[in-house]
């Protein structure tokens, strides 16, 4: 599965040039947590997402590794069920929308997979429609979405893998190492 490759290329970017961020990282919980946030949220997380998350179980008390673009640290998924429902309450009132579509409050149908500790989240959409399991980024400040960053984990996992191997540029943001080895991505 791609997804599973592209992770296993940042975590070894990761343990190579960024060993404070690689450090943050837990392991993976049982499939017992995917179940409790599928039973809670009625969501069910696509098959790219289940293989992520059986090797990615976030960061040990929310500490920030900011591995995803701009500045987001991945969830596992019983931080990604916490983070579900603390959004309840920006759940917008028209529910009738396709996946990828913009929207204004945070859709019931995105499963939180990264936060960034200000609230805004990028998220798996859920919604029906030609682009359901793109990832999009939720600003919580604006209390909208406005267009699907990535079309899907896939993608957005092989594009920062990419970028941090060739040290390259992904949108508008550039990886950085700060001294005490933590990734950061420089912003326009």
């Amino acid at each position: 599965m791609g997804a599973l490759r592209h992770w296993e290329r940042i975590v070894a970017w990761l343990a190579d040039h960024a060993t404070s961020t690689a450090a943050a990282f837990i392991a993976p919980e049982d499939a017992a947590a995917v179940e409790a946030l599928e039973v809670a949220s009625g969501l069910t997380p696509p098959e790219d997402l289940r293989a992520w998350w059986a090797v990615c179980g976030g960061t040990q008390n929310l500490a920030f590794a900011e591995v995803l673009p701009p500045f987001y640290t991945p969830l596992g998924p019983t931080n990604a069920l916490r983070s579900w429902r603390l959004k309840e309450r920006f759940w917008p009132v028209d529910l009738d929308s396709e996946a990828g579509t913009p929207t204004v409050g945070f859709h019931p149908k995105w499963l939180p997979i990264a936060f960034d500790g200000c609230g805004d989240a990028l998220a798996v959409d859920l919604r029906p429609g030609v682009l359901s399991g793109c990832v999009v980024e939720w600003d919580r400040e604006r209390g909208e979405m406005l267009k699907p960053e990535w079309t899907s984990l896939d993608e957005m996992l092989d594009q920062v893998a990419t970028a941090l191997e060739h040290r390259g540029r992904l949108g508008h943001c550039e990886p950085v190492i700060t001294t005490d080895g933590r990734l950061t991505w420089r912003t326009d």
